[in-house]
């Protein structure tokens, strides 16, 4: 590839990696994942 290939490449990623980042610390994903670990450590062997 060439270097604007890759600029633009890593354009792509950082701005998927903003998105995930911001969906991931909204409030409905952080309490369904905060359910989620509570229920794991809850868990009955």
């Amino acid at each position: 590839m060439t270097t604007s290939e890759y600029a633009v490449g890593t354009i792509a990623a950082c701005a998927f990696a903003a998105v995930l980042y911001k969906v991931v610390n909204s409030g409905p994903v952080m309490s369904a994942l905060q359910s989620l670990v509570e229920d794991a450590l809850d868990a009955e062997f």
